[in-house]
Order: structure tokens, then sequence, then C-alpha cells
């Protein structure tokens, strides 16, 4: 099953600075081949479930593995049955409307 994914992982007990986990989880999204977008708070992604939820695991172990002794995860998932659909259309299709107003 296909889904598009918002996560913001942060890393509990390791200062104020966050970036270099951030980077980190943007490394292990890109070696899994899924589309994401990094925005301010956090970073959307599409793709397969289970390839998804293996990388979201992934980025867990990284940032545990650079010392950080605890992690949180906000997820937001959302899937369709009725159609394919990227995070790109939907963000094309909010535009349409704009140019409406």
């Amino acid at each position: 099953m296909k889904a598009i994914v918002e996560i913001t992982i942060v890393p509990i007990g390791v200062g104020v600075s966050l970036s270099k986990y951030v980077a980190v989880c943007q490394r292990v999204l890109a070696e899994t081949g899924l589309d994401f977008q990094l925005h301010a708070n956090g970073t959307n992604v599409e793709g397969e479930w289970d390839t998804v939820f293996a990388a979201v695991k992934r980025c867990h172990e990284e940032i545990h593995r650079m010392g950080a002794p605890r992690v949180y995860t906000n997820i937001k998932v959302g899937t369709r049955t009725d159609r394919d659909q990227k995070m790109e259309d939907k963000i094309v299709s909010v535009q349409s409307k704009c140019d409406d107003l």
C-alpha cells in the first residue's frame, strides 16, 4: 500500500541543535530511493508503507548510534485506494485553486 507520510523525528538529550540528526535521516531516506521533501518542521515522504516505516526505523537506529538516548517521532499517514496520488499532485491541486481566488 502506498502512503504519503509526514515525519518529525526529535532526538532528546542531545542539546538544542538538531540539524546533524536531520541530515542523517535525509541520508537514510535518500538511500532508500523514496521521494521526500524536507520542510521547516519535518519531512514528507511517499512510497510503499513497509519501505517508509523501515526508513523511519533506520532513522531511529542511526540517531541512537549518534548518542541520542531518546528519540521521539510524530507521524501523520495518508493512504488512498481510489487512485495513485503523489505529494506534488496535492500541492498542485491547492495551488490551482489559489489561482481561482
